[in-house]
């Protein structure tokens, strides 16, 4: 910004106008220059830059397993606390080795990330998650890049698992 500064205070004392339309055009032009330049600064993400260069998708994923519930049929996530680095890539494997049906439910956490896809059997969902259901017996795969920091909370959003204790807590770090 310095740089466009400076040369428009060079640009603006070394001409001289007849005429005050044409400074007025002149700073126009530099205002919208300006602002386009910062909104490419301000719209980059760690994702964004990481795709430019190809290297976030060639970046082996970070593997970690989650259970929801266990073979005692126990209302609980296995581990029930999670942590993630922002800007690197993970592969969140969901299994439900219980007897009942679960959802990982974490719609802020999931807000706050990037999603590559979501793979369950033969099928690949990509786009926005807010909310996986696991039926008895079921595994799903989760790739993904968290993007915002913060700590997020985790439930199963059947009535009655979250009050039984089915949380847990999502913290992303920088």
């Amino acid at each position: 910004m310095k740089i466009y500064n400076h040369l428009y205070q060079i640009l603006i004392a070394s001409l001289t106008f007849p005429n005050t339309d044409w400074l007025q055009i002149l700073r126009r032009s530099y205002v919208i220059l300006t602002l386009l330049i910062s909104l490419n600064f301000i719209t980059a993400t760690p994702v964004m830059a990481a795709n430019l260069s190809g290297d976030l998708l060639k970046q082996p994923a970070t593997e970690i397993t989650i259970s929801l519930g266990n073979s005692a049929n126990e209302l609980k996530f296995e581990p029930n606390h999670l942590e993630f680095e922002a800007g690197k890539r993970y592969q969140l494997r969901l299994t439900n080795p219980s007897q009942l049906k679960h959802y990982f439910t974490a719609k802020d956490f999931a807000d706050g990330i990037w999603t590559q896809k979501v793979q369950a059997g033969k099928v690949e969902i990509k786009g926005a998650i807010h909310e996986l259901e696991l039926k008895p017996g079921a595994e799903a795969e989760w790739v993904f890049v968290p993007l915002k920091s913060g700590t997020y909370g985790l439930r199963c959003s059947i009535p009655g698992h979250t009050e039984a204790g089915m949380t847990g807590e999502i913290a992303i770090n920088n």
